[in-house]
């Protein structure tokens, strides 16, 4: 069965980020719901090689962008270029045009580079000099972003954050697998051995196996619960979009699938609601910077209503 390549995925990514198979389930079910993934972490803590390894696994084409203060939105989605020869102008593809994308520290860039893929990630294509050309499918963007404190950063639109299903921090490692690192065992060297478990076709039939997942009235009412106090109670400054809401059914399925069951209960709800919502809300509370809304709510909204 299809379902059982998800246990093989996670163990090949998992030779690579070491003792974060909680974090490397997340990143598949926000790809399995057809979402786009935002890991936000320091330097160094393992977001690009996890995004490499979800991309040799899943026998995705790769290319990977390093966002810069100086980046411009045709280094992304290509231009048209004149040719003397032919006296013809052909197209250049940027690096957009492949199945997954990694925007290394989206947020170094400015917002108008950021704004170029809003219409990638929303509708899976792009509009250069006027024409509008798919994008490979099944196509994701996993963007990499340091903390806000960092020099060189600039904060990611309402907009932007919005288009990303899901943000993940992956944190320090364990003490145990530190000492891996120390002894010389590098991940890096690692993602070059690793052999696609799944092809991307593979991939797609699972992605659309999630339509079989059934979710209940009695867990809806919990969803739409949630998605209501982020927008009445007072307890953040904006609720959650509509489109924040079918995605967390999505992610909620997903998680369910990855546990090999064909119905969400309302674990899987909270499982995936932290990710979910976290980028999306924003306390009401001055100098409540390190409050997570998204706790609160899952703390303050009764299962059974």
């Amino acid at each position: 069965m299809l379902t059982r390549s998800i246990d093989r995925i996670i163990e090949t990514v998992g030779t690579v980020l070491l003792g974060k198979d909680d974090k490397i389930r997340l990143a598949l079910a926000c790809m399995l719901a057809r979402g786009h993934l935002l890991i936000e972490d320091l330097p160094g803590m393992g977001k690009t090689t996890l995004a490499h390894a979800l991309a040799a696994a899943l026998g995705l084409q790769y290319k990977r962008v390093q966002f810069t203060s100086d980046l411009l939105p045709a280094d992304i989605l290509g231009t048209h270029i004149y040719d003397p020869e032919s006296r013809q102008f052909s197209l250049h593809r940027g690096p957009v045009f492949t199945q997954l994308l990694l925007a290394d520290e989206i947020n170094r860039s400015s917002p108008k580079t950021q704004s170029a893929l809003l219409e990638a990630m929303e509708e899976h294509q792009v509009s250069i000099d006027g024409k509008t050309l798919a994008l490979p499918e099944p196509f994701f963007v996993i963007a990499t972003q340091n903390p806000m404190h960092q020099a060189g950063t600039y904060p990611l639109p309402e907009s932007q954050l919005d288009r990303f299903l899901m943000r993940i921090s992956l944190g320090y490692p364990a003490a145990s697998i530190e000492r891996r690192l120390l002894e010389g065992e590098n991940p890096r060297d690692l993602t070059r051995n690793i052999t696609a478990v799944v092809t991307p076709d593979d991939w797609q039939l699972l992605q659309q196996s999630l339509a079989s997942i059934h979710v209940s009235a009695s867990v809806l009412d919990y969803v739409q619960r949630l998605v209501s106090h982020t927008r009445h109670s007072g307890l953040c400054q904006w609720g959650l979009s509509p489109r924040a809401a079918v995605g967390l059914i999505q992610a909620a399925r997903a998680w369910a699938l990855i546990h090999k069951r064909q119905h969400v209960l309302p674990e899987d709800i909270q499982a995936v609601f932290e990710p979910v919502a976290s980028h999306r809300l924003r306390t009401q509370v001055r100098g409540a910077a390190g409050a997570d809304p998204a706790q609160a709510v899952l703390d303050q909204v009764d299962v059974l209503g």
